[in-house]
């Protein structure tokens, strides 16, 4: 390229030098002209890079395989590159069209070598964009935090970038540069904080793989629950499930807690752990009338008629005074609404049987005795899960009166005041 550029400039230089220098005109009228030549030729330099460019890539991608071209194209790198083209051939033909005027030479040639350097990191960026991109695509990589690892990249490249337009603005050496960029270290990490701490939560987020594109948290200091749908540099974004997106700082991820439900997801069952409170006063031991009258419970007769037999040769072997229902064993109510609770847990459809499947007795409080479900629905989808959940606990609520027990609830004040 530089060779061809070389050749070009050796070509065109009597033009700019007859034109400059043969004719009978003025200093600046010479130059005016040797620049609008030169901008000209800039003009027909890129449409000619852009339709060369921009037509190969584009039949290239045709016939490729890999989606990584078709993303080039998506990010315009083939047109900015076309652009940097002619501003290479600018920058080559100032010192030829400005020969004659240092201080022209000197300013239009440092705002053409930023304009690249510019222009370089602008394509850089949608190089590092569509490899972004590609990757994203691939099942592997779609929940990595990639977006981090490209702003991380990308700020190294404007930091060295902007070392380099200072240095062609003040004539700095990019070495002395660097050395005065060290000493400001401390208020470039002030200014940077979030930048650093981002990037640092960043490395360990991969590494530890703590959260995932596609993870449904939980981070309630936030008001975040919901799938993350970004992670980059700063911020990782949260739709949450009323559609409403919240922004959490990604150092956050490091030092705050948070509940990461992938594991839930995939297991074979989602918990459901839930009580209802039993009110202590109903809770009495069962005489052979009520047993009598539970036998017709289908799911509990047969263990009815083995727990009692079992029950009446202990106390009949110790020779117990049943007059009074206190001695000796005996079943009750509580506890026989928990085997059938049991019994219809392990008949319910909805539940993975393979997981925990318990109906327990909870500590006492002053509302009742708490009895809870702990099982796990073998559909994971949130509205079915919701489903189930709902099921067992009408069933649970509505079989509680067939047992002579009642769920607490405190009294209505409606109507005390009146």
């Amino acid at each position: 390229m530089h060779k061809l550029l070389d050749k070009i400039f050796n070509f065109l230089y009597p033009v700019f030098r007859d034109w400059g220098m043969s004719r009978n005109v003025a200093s600046y009228t010479s130059l005016i002209i040797n620049i609008a030549i030169l901008i000209a030729l800039a003009y027909v330099i890129y449409y000619a890079a852009k339709f060369i460019l921009v037509t190969l890539t584009a039949i290239f991608a045709q016939r490729t395989k890999t989606k990584f071209d078709d993303y080039l194209i998506q990010n315009k790198t083939t047109r900015y590159t076309a652009y940097l083209i002619p501003f290479f051939f600018i920058y080559k033909a100032v010192p030829v069209i400005l020969d004659k005027y240092e201080y022209w030479e000197l300013i239009f040639g440092k705002i053409v070598g930023i304009y690249i350097v510019l222009l370089g990191l602008w394509i850089v960026r949608t190089v590092f964009n569509s490899l972004r991109d590609y990757l994203k695509q691939k099942p592997e990589y779609s929940d990595k935090p990639i977006d981090s690892f490209v702003q991380v990249i990308m700020i190294v490249l404007w930091i060295f970038g902007v070392a380099m337009i200072i240095s062609t603005l003040f004539g700095i050496k990019k070495g002395e540069l660097l050395t005065i960029l060290g000493t400001l270290s401390a208020i470039i990490i002030l200014i940077f904080r979030d930048t650093i701490l981002g990037f640092v939560s960043s490395v360990q987020v991969a590494i530890n793989d703590m959260v995932r594109i596609g993870d449904w948290i939980t981070m309630d200091k936030f008001g975040a629950d919901g799938d993350v749908i970004e992670i980059n540099l700063t911020t990782v974004k949260v739709r949450n499930f009323d559609n409403t997106i919240t922004t959490i700082p990604t150092y956050a991820l490091s030092s705050d807690s948070f509940q990461n439900w992938r594991g839930m997801q995939k297991s074979e069952g989602r918990r459901i752990k839930r009580h209802v409170l039993i009110k202590s006063s109903t809770i009495r031991f069962l005489n052979d009338e009520d047993l009598q009258q539970l036998r017709k419970v289908q799911l509990i007769t047969s263990y009815i008629d083995s727990r009692q037999a079992e029950i009446d040769r202990y106390n009949d072997l110790r020779g117990v005074d049943k007059t009074l229902s206190l001695n000796g064993r005996n079943m009750t109510n509580l506890g026989l609404f928990r085997k059938y609770i049991m019994q219809y847990l392990f008949n319910h459809p909805g539940l993975n049987k393979d997981m925990h499947i318990m109906c327990r007795q909870l500590q006492s409080t002053a509302h009742g005795v708490p009895l809870e479900i702990y099982v796990f629905s073998s559909d994971k989808r949130w509205a079915n899960y919701e489903y189930i959940m709902a099921d067992i606990f009408d069933h649970v609520m509505a079989s509680v009166k067939y047992f002579d027990l009642e769920i607490f609830e405190l009294p209505s004040t409606i109507g005390k005041f009146e």
